[in-house]
């Protein structure tokens, strides 16, 4: 690929995913999520990478899918058909949505600014979502007659509850990151100026941490929004029964035991 929009930079065990369309406020574009799932994939396969990081370049964390390019472009000549937005989500979206829920290590979004639209989902789909105190979330779908997907209607009523998630998705009104981290979109707000080294620290962290058991901690919570509680005490226990056989847990109960810190390794 010619043109790098998605900068990749190895911090340790941390590998950090730079959107970089700064011009743009990183606008997606076919090219530019092709790279990304690119990059996902090759963190996934890095057995040296336990956390991914992923920010914007610039003044943006992304404004959502650039309107310019060629597969949702509406032409203006008169008695061309529209484009068929579903194939973009179909080739693209769905395929990045889903590969963020199943990644084998925790991912972070590092929020710089706006993130809107899809920007906003492919975000609020991390496990943890840190932004800068300048930073603010738009469901920006309803201002061109759409309505949020990269699984923003799965996320919003889960996160935020029906009535909030329905007020964001009409309404398409900014939500300051204050806000945002008093509704629980967001696990911590930042100033701007602390917002890189403060997410570095977080992804480091949790770098340091099992990764299996941090994964299937994210499974069995996900799992568990569809399930009765007795069936996800049953799942629980089942997970539980195979971290118990890895070796993160025997050298983690042994490091407990031996009061020094421990070496997880598993993935």
């Amino acid at each position: 690929m010619s043109e790098s929009l998605i900068q990749i930079e190895q911090h340790g065990g941390v590998r950090l995913l730079r959107l970089n369309r700064p011009e743009a406020l990183n606008a997606f574009t076919a090219a530019m999520l092709v790279q990304l799932r690119h990059a996902l994939t090759a963190a996934a396969e890095d057995g040296a990478t336990r956390c991914v990081l992923i920010t914007g370049a610039g003044r943006a964390f992304s404004a959502g899918q650039d309107l310019a390019d060629p597969l949702v472009a509406p032409s203006r000549e008169p008695g061309v058909a529209p484009k068929n937005i579903g194939h973009m989500l179909d080739q693209h979206y769905i395929p990045l949505a889903l590969q963020l829920r199943n990644m084998p290590v925790p991912v972070v979004a590092a929020v710089n600014g706006v993130a809107a639209g899809a920007g906003a989902n492919v975000a609020l789909g991390c496990d943890l979502v840190l932004a800068g105190e300048s930073a603010s979330f738009i469901q920006a779908f309803s201002k061109i007659g759409l309505l949020p997907d990269c699984g923003g209607t799965w996320l919003l009523p889960r996160l935020v509850g029906r009535a909030k998630a329905l007020e964001l998705a009409l309404l398409g009104e900014r939500l300051k990151s204050a806000e945002a981290e008093r509704l629980g979109l967001v696990s911590r707000v930042v100033p701007n100026a602390e917002l890189p080294e403060v997410a570095m620290a977080v992804a480091q962290k949790l770098a340091s941490l099992p990764t299996r058991a941090l994964v299937q901690t994210r499974r069995a919570m996900d799992e568990a929004l569809h399930l009765e509680f007795e069936p996800a005490l049953r799942r629980e226990a089942v997970l539980q029964s195979q971290l118990g056989f890895a070796h993160d847990y025997l050298e983690g109960t042994a490091a407990f035991l031996d009061k020094r810190p421990p070496a997880f390794k598993d993935r």
